[in-house]
Formats: structure tokens, sequence, C-alpha cells
């Protein structure tokens, strides 16, 4: 059963991903549907990351003690002036295990 469910899965997300990608089908968005899927990524980005953030022990911690939000804030500074994303993570990642 476990494999029937895992094959049927693989099939519903190659199906819907082969549609959008296939130039034969007659299929288009209009615009007004692009711009709003635009977002998507965004969003779903933000719904993984701002738990972690402020939230990392299952309470709201906004302080000066919280590793994940020191980290999170100066990722965004150096995002911000280097625009560059491997710089950006490693740094991160290494200013967080600095100071947890």
């Amino acid at each position: 059963m476990i494999w029937l469910t895992i094959a049927a899965m693989a099939l519903l997300v190659f199906a819907s991903r082969y549609v959008f990608l296939e130039p034969k089908l007659p299929l288009r968005l209009t615009a007004q549907t692009q711009k709003l899927l635009s977002y998507s990524s965004p969003a779903v980005l933000t719904a993984i990351w701002a738990p972690i953030v402020f939230l990392p022990e299952g309470e709201l911690m906004l302080s000066y003690k919280n590793p994940y939000l020191i980290a999170a804030l100066f990722a965004i500074l150096l995002a911000w002036r280097t625009k560059n994303v491997l710089l950006t993570a490693v740094l991160s990642m290494a200013l967080f295990f600095i100071i947890s």
C-alpha cells in the first residue's frame, strides 16, 4: 500500500508539472494568474522560516538571546548589502553556529 501511495503521489506531481511545462498543450495562464503565482515562492518560504526564527522554543522570542533572530537579521543585512546568495548563506550559518 505504501508503494502504491508513493507511485500515485509521484504521478500526481509529475502530471501537475507537465501540464504547465509542455509547450504543445494549449494551456495559457492570464497575466493576473501569473502575477498571483509569482507570490507563491516567497509565501511558502516565509511559512517555513518565520516559525523557526520567531518561535524557536514554541514561544515568541524577540530578544537578543535568540540566535535564530540574530542570524536572520544578519542574513537580511548581508543579502541586502552584498546581493550574493552563497556568501550570505555561509556567513549567516557561521554566525549562527558561533552564537548558539
